[in-house]
């Protein structure tokens, strides 16, 4: 006598369905695209966040279209920031120098380090003059260079390692879930 087959059960009575095999797939490619996209936008910005085309030096200035919305920074070549270094911003509305915070940006053959903040209230054509005791090079550039980067890299790897842990729990969870049906019904 031979043992009789199981009983086949309709695929569509399992649960939880085969489709949540493509929503772990979809949160996996999802977050990990996404950390990619804040990765790629970070180093774009990094790559050109001090203009070291238009440099300037002790007593020397440059003009400057400015908008409140967009943050810039005086940055100081090699030099970090000291007293003896003093700047000066003229132009519309009541436009200041801020404290820059800690961070660099690296050139081929130059550090830059962020001397100060620039917050203007009203868009307009600026005037950033800066001197010292000892020859100093100035730029004007974007507030965050590789600190900032560095932030922004946290998360640009952080998002797919989620996108991975999850998209791998939803699917392992399915599995299981799906094999405990099976056996319940005598498959």
């Amino acid at each position: 006598m031979q043992p009789s087959a199981s009983p086949r059960i309709p695929e569509h009575t399992i649960r939880p369905g085969r489709h949540w095999y493509a929503t772990a797939a979809a949160i996996a490619v999802v977050l990990i695209a996404l950390g990619l996209g804040i990765g790629a936008y970070g180093l774009k910005d990094v790559i050109g966040a001090v203009d070291t085309d238009r440099q300037f030096s002790d007593g020397g200035s440059v003009t400057l279209r400015l908008e409140p919305e967009h943050e810039k920074a005086i940055w100081i070549e090699s030099r970090g920031p000291s007293p003896d270094q003093v700047c000066r911003i003229t132009g519309p509305g009541d436009p200041r120098l801020t404290e820059p915070g800690i961070d660099v940006f690296l050139t081929r053959d130059e550090t830059w380090n962020p001397l100060h903040g620039i917050r203007v209230s009203q868009a307009g054509e600026y005037e950033v003059t800066c001197t010292s005791d000892g020859p100093s090079q100035y730029a004007i550039g974007d507030a965050g260079g590789l600190v900032a980067l560095g932030g922004r890299l946290g998360l640009a790897v952080l998002l797919p390692v989620l996108g991975v842990s999850v998209g791998a729990a939803v699917a392992l969870v399915t599995a299981f879930r799906r094999r405990k049906s099976r056996q319940g019904r005598g498959d």
